[in-house]
């Protein structure tokens, strides 16, 4: 399946923008591509700033704003990002835990306008989306993260982005090849694809491959035509690719589908012989934690051509751009 993106004056998110801007970020499709470029080139100039110290010019951009982290799953660079970022900022970090936060002690609706008395900002990992628009449509004043969700990652696909333009130069024009579950990761790789004019070949087995719906989604994105391709074959994705992409082939709150999805992914796999039928320079991305073994061989994950401590790194820089941008 191809797609040929218009021009983003037809997109219903940046409509959306529109109504609530910078308000939350929900998903990638929440930005324009000139926005979603404008907060990668802050990202790669923090990142240049960041030895700075205390005398970079943003060290005391948020003081006085505060984030809310509300985590309902376990999270490493996510959370160690939001909060070492929003400190840098000159702002200030509460992580209340989840039952008393997520809607388990009171309803989400009460959590949302309590916290927008104190806080300005709240990023939240939680199970399905519509919970977090739950959350959304009962504060008029919270900024909104979405900092994870059972259907997208956004702040993973700026990391993803971040990391391809500056070992490829731009993330336009490159090939992307996801091998995988089609899943949160793969959804908000296939909206920042589009977005940025990026194209994309997703292989996943039959029955595990992106809904229809996202890829309407996509279709309506982008400030340039774009191609973004369903398959089944690893080796057919992968093919001259500029960089291979995977992630755990068992999320979390699967587990009870490990056995079945291992049988379903048996030769979806990226090894060295997969990693030799894309370009020459290619390189290796893992959204992590990873499996060494299942989705990805040890001497991939880790050998020279991984990408992936890279995109760890970058989940800091990336969050800071995005607090910076909805709080000005």
């Amino acid at each position: 399946m191809t797609t040929t993106t218009p021009s983003p004056e037809s997109d219903p998110a940046s409509q959306s923008a529109e109504r609530a801007p910078g308000r939350t970020y929900l998903s990638v499709l929440d930005l324009t591509p000139s926005e979603l470029e404008a907060v990668l080139a802050l990202a790669a100039r923090l990142k240049e700033e960041r030895a700075l110290g205390p005398e970079a010019p943003t060290a005391r951009a948020l003081t006085g704003h505060s984030l809310a982290l509300l985590f309902d799953k376990p999270s490493l660079r996510t959370r160690t990002g939001f909060e070492i970022a929003m400190r840098e900022l000159g702002g200030n970090v509460t992580c209340p835990p989840s039952t008393d936060a997520l809607g388990t002690r009171e309803a989400l609706a009460d959590v949302a306008r309590t916290l927008e008395r104190w806080v300005s900002v709240a990023a939240i990992r939680t199970f399905e989306q519509s919970r977090l628009q739950e959350f959304v449509d009962a504060t008029t004043r919270l900024s909104v993260v979405n900092a994870l969700t059972n259907e997208e990652h956004p702040c993973q696909a700026l990391a993803d982005c971040l990391t391809i333009a500056e070992r490829r130069g731009s993330v336009r024009g490159r090939t992307l090849a996801y091998v995988g579950d089609g899943n949160n990761v793969a959804t908000s790789l296939t909206h920042a694809a589009a977005t940025l004019g990026m194209h994309l070949r997703l292989a996943s087995p039959e029955g595990y491959q992106l809904p229809e719906s996202t890829l309407v989604a996509a279709r309506a994105r982008g400030a340039a035509p774009v191609e973004i391709v369903q398959l089944t074959d690893p080796a057919e994705a992968v093919e001259g690719a500029d960089a291979v992409y995977t992630d755990v082939w068992t999320s979390m709150g699967q587990e009870a589908e490990s056995s079945r999805r291992m049988e379903a992914f048996d030769g979806y796999r990226i090894t060295s012989a997969l990693m030799e039928r894309a370009g020459p320079d290619a390189f290796f991305m893992h959204c992590l934690p990873a499996h060494r073994g299942e989705e990805v061989d040890a001497d991939v994950l880790d050998g020279p051509r991984s990408a992936v401590f890279d995109q760890a790194e970058n989940r800091l820089h990336t969050q800071k751009a995005l607090l910076l941008t909805m709080l000005g």
